[in-house]
Parts: structure tokens; sequence; C-alpha cells
């Protein structure tokens, strides 16, 4: 004698879906684990295996497939990565000394062994164009990560809090804006007489910090209105752990494509207040101090502005490069 809660598969009809739905609900209610759905073969994607669901992807898996496709942030990647690390080794493509010159070699063009020849003092402008990546790197490198750090603190909270805190922070933003960033470069570091890369980072930073700290509220102020937010609010959630845990993470992409493009534009100010003789001073090696000492023999001897003014260039270019990639990759309006 057939149990009672057989009869539904019984009576069901011969097509699948009616009998999948009664075998169904006569294992939930015998108390028996309900059979996986299986997806059928005409709505599943390509690649995908039949039966189960695709793993749902965020905003920092998407980016990192398209920057993985992009032959534009491999090739400034690729650049960036060797820059860094002969700014870390040099030894690794020279083993010449920056500072060892010969007088009667000076303004020699390209010879064995010296690829891009030697300048005013006889020193070799290869050797120096390498070491040269260090100190612009550093205050590259360092001044982003300063003027990002302080931004985004000072922006986020103005964005989060709103009211006078927020007033006041845009005050001073706009004061910060008015400054012309040579000529406050001109007057803020003639007066350092220490030529290492802090004065140059703590001047960048110093007046770097508006235009993140602008992004970095921006992105609060649309960030806070999300459902998400009111509910962990709702909930009880503190204020440290709302901005920590729920809003910097989605308020962070277009800082970070900010900070990138600018990391490029900070190496070129660092070279351009070294030419002006303000920003880093020998014996520290640098890229636009050399571009400054050949700036005058630029007819005598060409190769020696030619190389470090090469290097800067290409170093900022892949910077940039880099940071537009990276702005493609995170804007939803692109995708």
């Amino acid at each position: 004698m057939p149990e009672p809660f057989d009869t539904p598969q019984a009576i069901a009809p011969a097509g699948g879906g009616a009998q999948a739905l009664a075998a169904t609900d006569t294992q939930a209610l015998r108390g028996a684990p309900a059979p996986t759905p299986v997806v059928p073969a005409g709505r599943r994607g390509p690649g995908r295996p039949a039966g189960r669901a695709a793993a749902p992807r965020g905003l920092w898996s998407d980016a990192w497939r398209d920057l993985r496709r992009n032959p534009v942030f491999l090739v400034s990647a690729l650049v960036i990565v060797f820059l860094v690390l002969i700014a870390i080794w040099p030894e690794l493509i020279t083993d010449g000394n920056p500072y060892r010159g010969d007088l009667s070699k000076a303004q020699d063009g390209p010879a064995p062994g010296h690829p891009f020849g030697y300048d005013l003092q006889g020193r070799d402008v290869y050797t120096r164009t390498v070491y040269g990546a260090r100190a612009s790197i550093a205050v590259g490198i360092c001044a982003t990560a300063g003027a990002a750090l302080l931004g985004s603190v000072l922006g986020g909270l103005a964005g989060y809090y709103g009211g006078w805190w927020d007033a006041l922070l845009s005050r001073i933003a706009d004061v910060f804006f008015g400054i012309p960033i040579l000529l406050g470069g001109l007057v803020f570091l003639s007066v350092v007489t220490s030529g290492s890369v802090w004065p140059v980072v703590g001047f960048i930073v110093l007046l770097g910090w508006p235009q993140i700290s602008r992004i970095a509220r921006g992105a609060v102020l649309t960030a806070k209105r999300h459902d998400y937010v009111q509910a962990a609010r709702a909930l009880g959630a503190s204020d440290t752990r709302t901005l920590l845990r729920h809003i910097a993470p989605n308020a962070v992409a277009p800082v970070i494509v900010v900070a990138t493009i600018a990391l490029g534009t900070y190496i070129a100010l660092e070279a351009t207040l070294s030419f002006l003789g303000v920003g880093l001073k020998p014996p520290t090696v640098s890229w636009g101090i050399d571009i400054s000492s050949a700036s005058t023999q630029i007819r005598n001897a060409p190769h020696m502005l030619l190389w470090p003014a090469g290097a800067l260039s290409i170093t900022v270019l892949a910077f940039i490069m880099l940071g537009d990639a990276v702005r493609d990759a995170l804007d939803p309006k692109l995708r």
C-alpha cells in the first residue's frame, strides 16, 4: 500500500518540471534534504559548470581583471617596477660611482663602458642617471603617501560629519589652493638649508593634500547615503566602525586614482624645484640637478641633458599612464 506522501508524485503530470517539484515537496515533507537545483544548459554561461552558480565579483576583482587585459597598464607597470628596482639596487645595472669624476674627460661623448658620456666634472652620465632615480622616486612616493593619507583623513572626516568641521576644512583648503605651487616652493624651500629629500616631501604634502581632500570628501558624501551605511547606523555601529568598515572601502577608489596620477606630477615638480636650485642640492644625485647643470652646455654637450631628461620623462609618463589605466578600470561609468 503506497504511503500518503507518494500521492503528489503519482498524480503529477509527465512533464519534468512538475515531477521534479513533486519529488522536492515529498523529500521536504519526509525530512530529507532537497536536491541541488540544476541550471539548464541553455542558461549557463560559457565555461560555467552545471549546478553551480557563478560567484559574484566586486569592484576590485573586476578592476583587476580589466587591468590584466590592458596593455597600457602592463607596459607602465613593468617600467615602474624596473625603475623602483634600480632605485633600490642601482648596482644591478651599474658598478660605477656617481661622485667619481675625471676632469680630463669633461663633456666627452659616449665611450666604451660609458654609453652616455661624461658631464662637466668628468662623471659618468649613465651612472648618475641610474642613481638619480632613487631621489626622484623616493620624493614622489613619500610625498604621494603623505598627501593621500592627510587628505583622505581630513576630507573623509569633513564629508562624514559635515557642519562647521566641513566648512572650516573647506576654507583652509581654499587658502592652500590659492598658493601657486612654484612660487610657494621658491619661498618655502629657499630658507631651508638641507638638501635632502624630506624638506621637498614636506612642501609637496603641505600643498598637495587639499586636492585629495576634496576627492575624499566627495566620495564619502556619496557613500554615506547608501542603504548599507544607514543600516549600520540603525544597528548601532559606531562612527569609527562605520567609517573604516563600510565607507572607506567604497570611497578609496577615487583617491587611489588621483594619487597615482599625482605621483608622476610630484616627481616632475621635484625635478623643477631642483632645476631652480631650491629643491634637492648637491651632493644628492637627482635628475633635476643634472638637468640644471647641463642646461648651460646644451650646444656643446647635448648628451648631458638628453639622458637625465629622457629618464625623467619616461618615469613621469609611466606613472601618468598607470593612473589613467587604474581610472578606466575603477570608473563604473566606463563599464
